[in-house]
């Protein structure tokens, strides 16, 4: 047999969730743009998925009772998704709790939800797919145990009640859209998790998961006086009327989608001396921590595969994976979407019916890093990234295509192990044996130039973390002015990217010393651009804010003409050039402004050490610059390496500020005494570079870097971090 009849379909899904927080309703498709962006379904379509978890939400469409509903937008959509060939799953309420006229917890909201999805049904009764309600006993936890969402209840009986009420209008919901399309389908999501613990605990993680099965339960029928918890549900108000409906009108999903996150397997510990305090809760009978089963030794296999043999053991139906995701670096969404995807095949050779592996989130999410409850939030990319406005495609994309349609296409960094395979995942308690893992000894590397310098060391460190095989040389292994020593260098190591982190650092010196400034960020740089050409090899090389000449009083983009007026400026500039003639695939990176907690040659420490020692500090307030936090700068490069991303790309973090009010920030962040700060035009600091009063980058690919005031409070926090490692 082919090894590629083992593979399951691919599937999409677009992050979608419209929550209630009191009175705001948050809106992932308002934050990602979806509704007024064109192009992203044929961006979408580019991937060859057959099918996609796409929003018909209630509470976008009928936010009022009794009002005309506008479909104009969604069968646009819907349409354009149908003449693509790509079958729809239509979700009704994602995480959500209805519109404002209804709630979780109202007895009316099952009734109300069937009534919406018949009007669904009639207007697209081509669909033949549907999600009623996702996820609904995490969204009954959030709303009802945890407080997080509306109707912010902290109760059991409460919590059922809202879990039963979503359970009834799945149900009502898949009988009125029948009554359209007989043959309508049903595809129910819930978390595919697990509760492990201490043994004294056992009690509890036993209760977590038999609960977790309830949403399947319920719906096939199975809660009856035999199922372990029915006298729990009894004893907490459900009655016998209310679970009797379930196993008089059974609706067995036609596929049982699980969504799996690599926070989903929880781990119960009363050993709370290993934690920090503020994460120690407990059940009313023991204190314990509930945390991520990744972070600890749990001692046993663990993961997807076990999870999925349960799954199917306990329903023996088919089954899909409706959300594959992880926020972390684009190395990473590749090697979790591959262990996934690897998983499943094996699953499948057991005979196991697993139908599809679903990129969840396709355009990204916002705000899951503070659990929906307040506006905006911390985007994270998906398989396309809407940072610049448009659906700019990832290596995710490439590499799901790979999938679909089997070639040559190999990522290097797919093949190393996943964070949560290695040991360094561990966070609280011993770890009690060494993880196995590939040490990326026989990979191709990243060969990064620059050894000495801030930015050499900072991504050696950085790749290091992420598990990037490189290698780390300077100018005694090669001298990159020198291209036959760069063309040795690469057959030597043999890389498959190549960054270049070093150059001439010294902006008034480079007046007076211009051939080597220019031999070392020009002439280099070309060097190293040609032998990328020349060997098929990613390149990576840095420019800077002073290309520009401070005309402007907006941020400069990525478009905008450069006029340099320095001698570094200048240099920087020329090797833009060059290195573009010489390599279409090069991505130049102008930055500005650097400042990093692992070494000290950069503005921040300098103001901190002088203010520290009761030293005046001399500080140019008619020079504005947007500064920039080195580990940002070096994650969000290495991201777009990955994405295999060319061109000039502008990445500082977001903020406008003179080096004045720069220092004065830091002093007031580090409680020090703002009045040393001297404040003066740049012209009275003896500069003998003519530096541009306005340098600020913006970009028009994407503000990829986070705002200033966080890349502060995070150099603050990995400051103690280090300097605790060294105590």
């Amino acid at each position: 047999m082919d090894k590629t009849s083992y593979n399951p379909e691919i599937w999409g899904g677009i992050e979608c969730t419209i929550n209630r927080v009191k009175n705001n309703f948050f809106d992932q498709l308002i934050y990602s743009g979806h509704y007024d962006r064109k192009g992203d379904i044929d961006a979408i379509a580019t991937l060859g998925i057959n099918m996609i978890r796409y929003p018909v939400l209630w509470e976008k469409h009928e936010p009022q009772k009794n009002t005309d509903i506008d479909w104009a937008w969604t069968e646009e959509q819907l349409n354009n998704l149908k003449n693509k060939g790509i079958g729809v799953i239509a979700g009704l309420v994602h995480h959500g709790s209805g519109p404002q006229f209804t709630s979780l917890s109202d007895p009316e909201f099952p009734y109300l939800l069937a009534s919406y999805a018949r009007k669904v049904a009639e207007k697209f009764p081509w669909i033949n797919h549907y999600t009623p309600v996702n996820e609904p006993l995490t969204t009954a936890r959030f709303s009802g145990l945890y407080g997080l969402w509306y109707p912010h209840e902290r109760s059991t009986p409460l919590f059922l009640k809202m879990l039963i009420n979503q359970l009834k209008g799945i149900v009502l919901s898949m009988q009125e859209i029948r009554k359209i399309n007989p043959g309508a389908r049903l595809v129910q999501t819930e978390d595919l998790g697990k509760t492990y613990s201490t043994p004294k605990l056992k009690y509890q993680a036993n209760f977590e998961n038999k609960r977790r099965w309830l949403t399947y339960d319920f719906l096939c029928g199975r809660v009856n006086k035999t199922h372990p918890l029915w006298k729990y549900l009894l004893k907490n108000g459900l009655t016998q009327e209310e679970l009797l409906f379930f196993i008089e009108n059974p609706c067995i999903p036609d596929i049982f989608g699980f969504n799996h996150y690599v926070t989903s397997e929880r781990f119960l510990d009363d050993r709370l001396r290993l934690y920090p305090q503020n994460l120690v809760g407990g059940n009313g009978r023991h204190r314990y921590v509930d945390v991520e089963a990744v972070r600890v030794e749990v001692g046993h296999e663990t993961g997807i595969k076990i999870l999925l043999k349960e799954a199917w053991s306990r329903y023996r139906s088919p089954m899909a994976i409706t959300e594959v995701h992880l926020h972390c670096h684009r190395e990473e969404q590749l090697r979790w979407f591959k262990h996934v995807w690897d998983s499943v095949g094996e699953l499948k050779k057991e005979n196991i019916d697993i139908k599809a592996v679903t990129s969840w989130a396709l355009l990204g999410s916002y705000g899951w890093n503070k659990l929906l409850t307040e506006p905006g939030g911390e985007y994270e990319p998906g398989a396309f990234d809407v940072r610049n406005g448009s659906a700019r495609p990832t290596a995710l994309v490439k590499y799901i295509k790979s999938l679909k349609e089997p070639s040559n296409f190999s990522y290097p960094l797919s093949q190393e192990k996943g964070w949560w395979h290695r040991s360094s995942r561990i966070l609280f308690g011993p770890v009690i044996k060494e993880l196995r893992m590939r040490t990326g000894r026989n990979s191709a590397p990243v060969l990064i130039i620059g050894k000495n310098g801030t930015l050499g060391k900072a991504f050696a460190k950085v790749c290091e973390e992420r598990c990037i095989p490189y290698q780390l040389i300077g100018r005694q292994e090669c001298d990159i002015s020198n291209l036959q020593q760069v063309k040795n260098t690469v057959e030597q190591l043999k890389p498959w990217a190549i960054i270049n982190a070093a150059g001439y650092v010294r902006v008034d010196d480079a007046q007076m010393d211009g051939d080597r400034c220019f031999l070392e960020n020009t002439q280099g740089a070309h060097n190293l651009a040609l032998a990328c050409q020349e060997y098929n090899i990613k390149f990576i090389t840095f420019s800077s804010d002073l290309v520009f000449d401070g005309q402007k009083n907006t941020p400069y983009l990525e478009s905008d003409e450069p006029n340099p007026l320095n001698v570094y400026g200048q240099s920087k500039f020329q090797a833009e050039k060059l290195v573009a003639e010489s390599t279409e695939s090069a991505l130049i990176i102008r930055t500005s402004a650097f400042f990093s907690p692992w070494d000290e040659f950069n503005f921040v420490h300098y103001v901190r050490k002088a203010l520290q020692n009761g030293d005046h500090v001399h500080v140019a307030n008619n020079i504005f610059i947007s500064p920039t936090y080195v580990p940002h700068l070096v994650n969000s490069t290495l991201d777009l390496l990955v994405d295999h991303e060319k061109g000039i790309w502008h990445l500082s973090n977001k903020g406008s500020l003179s080096w004045s009010e720069f220092a004065i920030l830091v002093a007031e962040e580090f409680e020090l005494d703002k009045s040393l700060i001297d404040s003066k035009p740049g012209e009275d600091l003896g500069y003998i570079a003519q530096r541009p009063n306005y340098s600020v980058l913006g970009s028009e690919k994407g503000q990829l870097l986070p705002s200033l005031d966080i890349a502060l409070e995070q150099y603050i926090k990995t400051e103690k971090t280090e300097k605790r490692k060294v105590a």
